[in-house]
């Protein structure tokens, strides 16, 4: 499939021109003009680069790309190394960030939702980036929803305020959007989901009685790119392939 077309599909798909982002959406690095093989991880690590190198991948797959808002532009240290890879190897790289956040079927929110059986009913918070609806069960808790991310992400979350407090609404918001915990408390949340977690979060959380849960950026984000790979398998004839590289976040 020719590079061209595999973006276009995958801009269209994803809506990448449709939210205010942080970065570029779409291709960021260009690679050779025909792509047999992709490589999808949720971050571009020199690791991920590495692997495709060595896997001899066409393209570069991430939620996690390059050129962020506010970071030094200059092309030196971990970032020469990492361009200087993929440009070498002529391996393009293609990114999602908010796009695949939101996404309503490859979204992260939408594949942790699959995962833990929660049923979304609205959105709130800027561009409607969070997520609310019902827990997988009738009588839950806030430890009892801590306890199922255990066993489902195999990672322990770190749970805070009420553990005790019954949810009949459970909202959620994948990776850095503890920012969003006091929309998720006007929409109603019972309890509120996502993946890190601030100094200022732990007296919200307490002083509203209603509780919150970091259960890992990379945990909570994993799931939208590898939903993906399975889609560009299927709809573009591609071999795509998601690696979940090590991390602990």
């Amino acid at each position: 499939m020719q590079l061209t077309a595999l973006q276009g599909y995958l801009d269209e798909l994803l809506n990448a021109s449709g939210l205010k982002d942080y970065c570029p959406n779409g291709l960021q690095v260009e690679g050779r003009p025909e792509v047999q093989r992709v490589l999808c991880g949720v971050t571009a690590s020199q690791a991920l680069v590495d692997h495709a190198v060595r896997g001899t991948y066409d393209l570069v797959l991430v939620h996690h790309g390059y050129f962020w808002r506010g970071e030094d532009g200059r092309i030196v240290g971990l970032r020469k190394r990492r361009l200087q890879a993929l440009l070498a190897n002529d391996i393009s790289l293609i990114a999602y960030h908010l796009p695949l956040d939101v996404h309503p079927e490859f979204g992260n929110n939408a594949q942790l939702a699959r995962l833990m059986g929660w049923g979304a009913e609205g959105r709130f918070a800027e561009q409607e980036l969070g997520w609310i609806g019902r827990p997988a069960g009738p009588a839950e808790t806030a430890r009892c929803i801590a306890r199922s991310i255990a066993a489902r992400l195999g990672r322990e979350p770190m749970l805070v305020g009420d553990a005790q407090r019954p949810v009949r609404r459970v909202a959620w918001c994948t990776g850095a959007a503890q920012g969003y915990f006091e929309q998720a408390i006007a929409a109603g949340a019972d309890v509120y989901v996502s993946g890190e977690i601030s100094e200022q979060t732990v007296h919200l959380a307490r002083e509203s009685g209603v509780p919150y849960i970091a259960a890992g950026h990379h945990a909570t984000e994993r799931y939208g790119v590898r939903a993906l790979a399975h889609h560009l398998q299927e709809a573009c004839g591609v071999e795509a392939d998601f690696v979940d590289l090590d991390n602990p976040v």
